[in-house]
């Protein structure tokens, strides 16, 4: 392998990691993702005698096909939602950071661009130091921690392993909370105002809370500090989590059920944001503004809008490039 040239390739790098996305919106694909997703123990931790045979006996020969009509329906010109949105805001934070002299790499902790394939080519490029960005703003075991398992996984087959440093959550950082009301604030101003803000968190199970991951304490006080930022009352702004599946009780008030009980309490416009979501994907354009439309007005509500993730706006690209330049002071200085 060719030596690198250390003048004009920077030894830091960060690195964003999102969870994954198949690569087409077919059976196929989906299953192949789903694989690899649903047999992380960080996902689910149910025994493997008793999970895997009910994944690939069941599970992966049904909903493969269901979720592949679903990610059609929101496919886009140039892919997946979520790789194609990351991709963006990876490219605006690389030019953000060319003065800075850190690289941007992105990596997916199932599918591709793959978590190793990204790694490998900053070690190859020269990188010494590289700083993990999950993309969620709100920790959690099934997300954060399965992405950080992931990077030291590839790492294991490296021989000198470079310097890492994480940033674990940015789900109270003022600026997120303030690009986040900026945006509800624009959209106000351009659509006009719903009777309810709703916010919708992917969901967990439960008992994950109880073992001691912070999830739902940080979507609260995310929802806390951003309902106080646009200065609405506690009725206006609603908390839910979305996305529950099987049998056990995941967090609630669920979102699916919480649409339905505002539409019968006589609420007629409910707008919605998914803070928890960095950029826009199946769980926001498919779950929230299409299906979740569709449940608010069957129970009788009239309109529901759906806000876009921060994406790759400008708002967004400064909130992180702020967090990566604070988590590299000293890789960065002259001299270090």
């Amino acid at each position: 392998m060719p030596e690198p040239n250390r003048e004009s390739t920077p030894e830091v790098a960060v690195l964003l990691v999102n969870l994954g996305t198949p690569s087409a919106p077919t059976s196929s694909a989906v299953r192949r993702y789903l694989g690899q997703f649903l047999s992380d123990r960080r996902v689910i931790d149910y025994p493997r005698w008793l999970w895997l045979p009910l994944l690939y006996g069941v599970i992966l020969r049904v909903r493969p096909r269901r979720s592949a009509r679903a990610y059609a329906k929101i496919w886009m010109p140039q892919g997946s939602p979520l790789l194609a949105n990351s991709q963006a805001l990876a490219n605006k934070l690389a030019a953000e950071l060319v003065g800075a002299k850190i690289q941007v790499a992105l990596g997916m902790t199932y599918g591709e661009p793959a978590i190793g394939d990204a790694i490998h080519n900053l070690l190859a490029d020269g990188v010494r130091r590289i700083l993990l960005l999950p993309l969620f703003p709100q920790y959690s075991a099934t997300s954060t921690a399965a992405g950080y398992d992931a990077v030291f996984a590839a790492l294991r087959a490296v021989r000198r392993v470079p310097e890492v440093r994480s940033i674990a959550d940015y789900h109270a950082e003022p600026g997120y909370i303030d690009a986040l009301a900026a945006s509800v604030e624009k959209y106000w101003f351009t659509h006009g105002r719903g009777e309810r803000l709703l916010l919708s968190f992917h969901g967990i199970p439960e008992r994950y809370v109880n073992a001691g991951d912070p999830y739902r304490d940080q979507c609260l006080e995310t929802a806390r500090r951003l309902r106080e930022r646009l200065g609405i009352s506690e009725t206006e702004l609603v908390v839910a989590f979305q996305s529950r599946v099987g049998r056990e009780r995941w967090l609630a008030p669920y979102t699916d059920e919480t649409l339905a009980q505002l539409a019968h309490s006589g609420v007629r416009h409910v707008q919605a944001l998914c803070p928890g979501f960095a950029v826009d994907c199946l769980e926001t354009l498919e779950e929230i503004a299409i299906r979740g439309r569709e449940q608010f007005l069957a129970a009788g509500g009239q309109r529901l809008d759906y806000m876009p993730a921060l994406n790759a706006t400008d708002a967004h690209v400064r909130v992180l490039a702020n967090l990566i330049r604070r988590h590299t002071q000293g890789w960065t200085d002259a001299g270090a």
